[in-house]
Parts: structure tokens; C-alpha cells; sequence
């Protein structure tokens, strides 16, 4: 035992089990609020539906770790949805599509990393910045109007099976796995703790940890590029407003499943757990026919939960 737990009069408040409650309560409040609930299918739904969000849940955890912010992620997604829209309906071409998803991601990670790791530009205003011109070039590139005429195979991404077991699940979990592996198996994760804990200790090692910065945020790109398909396929359009405001309930999921904001502190488990817990609510709020503004505020109502807990974490740490 260390002399710091020791010292510490308070017990550490826990990170898991937190949201873990937070899910069974809400389970079981929609339960009793709606019959329809806790049936296979609506279960069933709430896990597909929240795969998206988990698309952009797993490296927000890490944008997080590294005490930053990506605020532009929704408008991004919503820019490489329709890109890729215009894309497959010109070329009846998926992989030409997903590639031209990608690369709106990464050029807008790429902007991300540049303006906070080389320019020093604080997160919060420089992906404000770019959420700003995302939201601006889908507007351009779209008209203001919806990209219809989307293809069969790729509305089957999001509606299809394999081996009885929706599609975008098989997609959620496997990048689920491959987070997991990058985070805790391998040097960049090591290295993605330290930018958050200990950059001073990343520069002493000869690591160019700002190189790496940018790295975490071309990978955020990446994974909007990638959340881009099943978007696409999930309304069967590209929309200018299809994931404005996701980011909010990313950021929601990744502070409810017990990453810190400082200290490099996060938990990828507890991020899974986050966007169950906000799928869920969702999906419940939506059974009960709550007005969205009335989820919104809901949503707001657990990121603000979820800093407290968080600030009080960190107190009693």
C-alpha cells in the first residue's frame, strides 16, 4: 500500500460501478415505465442504434485522456456522411465511398491536431473552430438538401446480418477489440496516458509527443469517416444535420464511463458501459414519446452528473 493511500482519509470513488448503476437503474425505470422495453427486439435496437455512437465514444475516450476535446466530431460526421452519399450515388462504388468518408476525417483530424499540438490553441476553441466549418462545408456541398438515391448495399451495412447478429453490432464489437488492444497492449497507448499524465516524462524519453497529439486526433477523424457508413446506411440519406450534436452525447458517455479530463486517467470498459447507459435513455425517452428538447436537456442533465462525479474523484484522490 502506498503512502498516498495511507494518507487518504476518503475511499476513491469508482468508475465502473458508477454508470453501471446508472444503466440498471434506467433499465429498470423504462421497465416499469414501458411494457415494451425489455423486449428481445427493443433490446436489440438499443444495442444497434448505439453503435455509432461508440464509433465516436472510443476515441473521444482517448482525445479525453490527453486532457483535450474534440467538439467538432458530429459536423464531421455529418460532412464524410455526405460525402460519401454523393460519392456512392455518382459511382455506385461503396469502397470509393468509404474512402472519401475517410479522408474527410482525417483531413479534419489532421487541422485538429496541427492547431492544438503545433499552434498550442486551446481544444475546446480550436474544435469549435472546425465544428464551425464542417457544419458550413456540409451545407455547401449538400445545398441545404438531402443526398437521396442510396443504393441497396449500403443500406444493408446497417439492416443486414451476420450469422444471426445485426451487422453493426459485429462492427461496434470489433472496434471495440481493437481499441482495447491499442489502448492497453501497445506502446501508443502507453503513450496516450503520458500525454494526459506526464508529457515532461514523453519529451525526456525522446518521444515527439506532439506528433503523437495529432495522431489521437487523426484517429477520431477516422473513426467519424468510418461512423460515416452506418450513418448513411442507418437514414438512407446524407443529411447536412444528420449527427450535429452527437459529440455532445459522446463526450456524455466517455465522462459517465469514468474518464477523467486530467491525468491521463481513462477506462474504456466504463466508455462501452457510458454509451449503453445514454443509448438506454434514449431509447426509453423515446418509448415514452418525450419531446427531443426534453431528451436533450436529459442528456445535459447526465454530462453535468457525470463532471461532478468526476470532480469529486478527483478530490477525494
Amino acid at each position: 500500500m502506498t503512502d498516498q493511500a495511507i494518507s487518504s482519509p476518503l475511499p476513491r470513488l469508482p468508475a465502473v460501478p458508477g454508470v453501471a448503476v446508472a444503466l440498471a437503474g434506467l433499465s429498470l425505470l423504462f421497465a416499469l415505465a414501458s411494457p415494451g422495453f425489455l423486449t428481445a427486439g427493443n433490446l436489440s435496437n438499443v444495442l444497434v442504434q448505439s453503435v455509432i455512437l461508440l464509433l465516436l465514444a472510443l476515441p473521444m475516450t482517448l482525445i479525453i485522456m490527453t486532457e483535450g476535446l474534440d467538439l467538432s466530431m458530429g459536423a464531421v460526421l455529418t460532412l464524410a456522411s455526405l460525402v460519401l452519399a454523393l460519392i456512392v450515388v455518382a459511382t455506385q462504388s461503396l469502397a470509393l465511398g468509404l474512402i472519401g468518408a475517410l479522408a474527410v476525417g482525417l483531413a479534419f483530424g489532421l487541422v485538429n491536431g496541427w492547431l492544438i499540438a503545433g499552434l498550442s490553441i486551446p481544444p475546446f476553441v480550436a474544435t469549435l473552430g472546425t465544428l464551425g466549418a464542417a457544419q458550413g462545408l456540409a451545407l455547401v456541398v449538400s445545398d441545404g438538401q438531402s443526398v437521396v438515391g442510396i443504393p441497396r448495399f449500403v443500406r444493408l451495412v446497417y439492416s443486414g446480418e451476420t450469422f444471426g447478429i445485426p451487422t453493426p453490432i459485429l462492427i461496434g464489437a470489433g472496434f471495440y477489440a481493437l481499441f482495447h488492444i491499442l489502448l492497453y497492449h501497445t506502446r501508443f497507448g502507453t503513450y496516450v496516458c503520458a500525454l494526459g499524465g506526464n508529457r515532461d516524462a514523453l519529451t525526456l524519453a525522446g518521444v515527439a509527443w506532439k506528433r503523437l497529439l495529432v495522431a489521437v486526433y487523426m484517429l477520431g477523424g477516422a473513426m467519424a469517416g468510418v461512423a460515416a457508413l452506418l450513418m448513411t446506411a442507418r437514414i438512407n440519406a446524407g443529411h447536412p444535420t444528420a449527427a450535429i450534436g452527437l459529440e455532445f452525447d459522446a463526450i456524455a458517455a466517455v465522462a459517465l464511463g469514468g474518464t477523467s479530463f486530467d491525468k491521463g486517467n481513462g477506462w474504456l470498459f466504463g466508455t462501452l458501459l457510458g454509451v449503453l447507459t445514454v443509448g438506454v435513455l434514449r431509447n426509453g425517452l423515446n418509448l415514452m414519446a418525450v419531446p427531443s428538447s426534453v431528451q436533450v436537456a436529459c442528456i445535459g442533465a447526465l454530462v453535468i452528473a457525470a463532471l461532478l462525479v468526476d470532480s469529486l474523484r478527483s478530490t477525494r484522490s
